[in-house]
């Protein structure tokens, strides 16, 4: 409490100290775009370049700002952030996830020039004295300047490697989430209903029948999302974070063998035998279409062969089980 009472209203700032925080809210900027560009290099590299040329742009402004300051008010520099100034816009620390989209970096950045380019107008809207206003004034021009920079850049570096950045992206996409959690719902769909249904036919008890598919469901997941995670850390395959496809592979797989086993749930058996067979067929015909619309796989084929292979398990499963 004591800390927040102890900073200063953005209408007691001096001019120098408006100089100041103006300086040091350059240099993060820069930090943060300069951040943005070593993060995005490898994968986007016109929308990297984009970031680099903006954050030598804000070096530029900061530089052009020192020499005010020196000029007007000598070499020492006060420190003043942000964060030490009552009601001046406040930044979430929102670059330092490592989970960032491209789109997400984009708006930070936006929002970025946006905030400080908005607060130095109002800011001048409501100061009295003349020297201030100009010098907000002065502030506001250079934000604007980003913010037209920012879209010339955009304009330059994007019109050939937008849809080069947007295919990679998709591609992360699909080796990342898609792919993994395919593979564990095609796991936990078709290896479960042999256990699920050998149990069903077996013991004719649907208790008994739900809780073999429970824990058949939940450890398949754990031992897909598991091995996904533990085979591949991505650096060589470039598949990914390993934990992303880890949860995507071992949720999926869950998913998968628990949609015919919750029908178990319903004592009476035939009813819930048939409602758990409809359960199977909206899963395989969900995985064909799901191959088909991100695997490139045509819609028949992938029918074919998911239907092909959870019939035989099915058919493994109650022959097993009727025995």
């Amino acid at each position: 409490m004591s800390y927040l009472t102890s900073r200063m209203r953005f209408s007691d700032l001096t001019e120098q100290q408006i100089l100041a925080l103006a300086i040091s809210s350059e240099e993060d900027d820069a930090c943060i775009y300069r951040g943005f560009a070593a993060r995005l290099h490898n994968d986007y590299p016109e929308t990297a370049t984009i970031f680099t040329a903006m954050a030598d742009e804000e070096d530029q402004h900061r530089v052009a700002l020192i020499k005010l300051h020196q000029k007007r008010f000598g070499d020492t520099i006060p420190l003043i952030r942000r964060e030490h100034v009552s009601g001046f816009y406040a930044r979430k620390p929102l670059w330092l996830s490592a989970h960032l989209t491209l789109t997400q970096i984009r708006q930070i950045s936006e929002s970025m020039e946006t905030a400080s380019r908005t607060f130095y107008e109002n800011a001048e809207k409501k100061s009295t004295d003349a020297d201030t206003r100009r010098l907000l004034g002065d502030l506001a021009a250079v934000e604007a300047d980003h913010q037209e920079t920012a879209h010339f850049l955009t304009e330059k570096h994007m019109k050939e490697g937008a849809a080069a950045e947007d295919e990679t992206a998709h591609r992360k996409l699909i080796l990342t989430l898609i792919q993994p959690g395919l593979a564990g719902l095609m796991d936990g769909s078709v290896s479960t209903l042999a256990p699920v249904f050998a149990t069903a036919f077996a013991t004719g008890d649907t208790w008994t029948t739900f809780l073999v598919g429970l824990a058949a469901s939940i450890g398949a997941g754990i031992s897909m999302g598991f091995t996904e995670a533990v085979s591949d850390d991505g650096q060589i395959s470039g598949r990914g974070s390993p934990t992303l496809r880890g949860v995507a592979s071992g949720v999926m797989t869950a998913i998968g063998g628990l949609g015919h086993t919750i029908p178990y749930l319903i004592n009476e058996f035939w009813v819930a035998t048939v409602i758990a067979f409809f359960v199977v067929v909206v899963e395989l015909c969900a995985i064909a279409w799901i191959q088909s619309r991100y695997m490139e796989i045509p819609l028949l084929r992938a029918t074919f062969q998911v239907v092909l292979g959870g019939a035989l398990v099915f058919a493994a499963g109650v022959i097993i089980g009727g025995t």
